[in-house]
């Protein structure tokens, strides 16, 4: 619990720096569930402690997300996941710094599904990569602000390596799921 404040702490530091105005959001309970299929297992994880913070006039936002919070239905699997994959006390997070970007700039007091682009900087086992991540924002009729994508990593990329006793356990590709349920931040 002490880590995911430290992280929201970070997040919000990096903002304060620019003002407080109403057009900033967070939330703390962000989830994050990822899915790896194959023809021998499946494998899922979630997580709902990511932290974020989205300012809305400036179109940045930054997330991050505990690895050890991830949690899995096998208790060896989330043991192999945090010792022997992403090695979480080597690399404790994954984070994302960047923008949301819109085809047509939208009124987001107004309710509605807005087409989202994320691109950034994300950082997984201490490697970072640009991305561009396509999503959506909801604005609901009582002003929530819901951030939504779904996408592939390869843990290639960021250079985890899958041994190859269960190498055919675990895909090439992993889908994961993002969804932060934001929340105004006042003074």
């Amino acid at each position: 619990m002490h880590y995911k404040n430290f992280i929201l702490t970070a997040l919000l530091a990096t903002f304060i720096t620019t003002g407080f105005a109403q057009s900033k959001y967070y939330t703390r309970d962000g989830k994050i569930k990822f899915f790896s299929s194959t023809s021998i297992e499946d494998i899922k994880a979630v997580s709902s402690d990511a932290s974020s913070v989205y300012d809305i006039s400036s179109g940045k936002v930054q997330f991050a997300v505990p690895m050890k919070s991830f949690t899995f239905k096998k208790a060896l699997m989330q043991e192999h996941f945090n010792e022997d994959y992403v090695e979480s006390d080597k690399y404790p997070k994954a984070e994302f710094k960047g923008t949301f970007e819109y085809d047509d700039e939208p009124d987001l007091s107004e309710p509605g599904t807005y087409e989202v682009t994320a691109k950034g900087t994300f950082t997984l086992h201490g490697v970072s990569r640009e991305i561009e991540e396509k999503g959506t924002i909801t604005v609901t009729k009582n002003g929530k602000i819901i951030a939504e994508s779904v996408f592939m990593v390869k843990p290639a990329d960021y250079d985890i390596t899958i041994p190859a006793s269960v190498r055919d356990q675990i895909a090439n590709s992993i889908e994961v799921t993002v969804k932060f349920d934001y929340k105004p931040l006042k003074r």
